[in-house]
């Protein structure tokens, strides 16, 4: 006798449909809220900070220091810079006592001299090539000095030597027309504003080398 197949065996139960689960480890909207006002209180506290003790801006108020920084331009300060050094761009509190930026010409000890027979300031006997930043219609300067920069001071000039109201126009005043290292507030460092003017301001090449400035012994 022959078995035919069983057509009407069981088909195989299907399971029973699964509920979609809750997503597992998603944070609540206000989680979310919260982390995103943690970020930002600690981004403007971070802000605040660096600008109360690292960083500040200023804006350049008059024409004396072009074509370097122009009148209206606005610069990053460090506040932590360091040593003041020959060639650097500071802001200082000024002879009228509001703060002013220029740059820095001789140090402590220096003899800063104008001029020498081709008309070019010298530094302990070395002549200053300013090409770099002078402005193009100007010269190193109309008048003539000669001084020796106390220790803990500085000899600031404008880059628009003709525009500028620097070391030369104060020498009535303490330090013979210099600036306290004490005052300064910090070296700017880059413009920021406007954007087609963005620039880091670097330390021009005949200040590179501090030991060509080595005072004779």
């Amino acid at each position: 006798m022959t078995v035919e197949p069983d057509s009407t065996s069981a088909e195989p139960e299907k399971e029973p449909a699964k509920e979609p689960e809750k997503a597992k480890g998603k944070p609540s909207r206000r989680s979310s809220l919260r982390e995103t006002l943690t970020l930002i209180v600690s981004g403007v506290v971070a802000a605040l900070l660096l600008q109360a003790f690292v960083l500040q801006n200023f804006k350049i108020p008059s024409e004396s220091m072009e074509n370097t920084l122009k009148n209206g331009d606005r610069v990053v300060v460090n506040r932590l810079h360091g040593e003041t050094e020959r060639g650097d761009v500071v802001v200082f509190k000024g002879w009228p006592g509001g703060d002013t930026i220029k740059r820095v010409i001789a140090v402590g000890g220096d003899t800063v001299k104008c001029c020498d027979a081709q008309k070019r300031i010298t530094v302990n006997g070395v002549p200053l090539d300013e090409k770099a930043y002078l402005h193009p219609d100007d010269f190193p300067s109309a008048d003539k000095f000669e001084k020796v920069v106390p220790q803990g001071r500085l000899w600031v000039m404008g880059d628009h030597r003709s525009a500028s109201n620097d070391s030369r126009n104060h020498e009535e005043m303490e330090g013979d027309g210099t600036i306290s290292e004490d005052d300064v507030i910090g070296r700017a460092f880059a413009i920021y504003w406007p954007l087609s003017r963005v620039a880091v301001l670097s330390t021009p090449d005949i200040f590179a080398r501090p030991e060509a400035f080595a005072p004779s012994k």
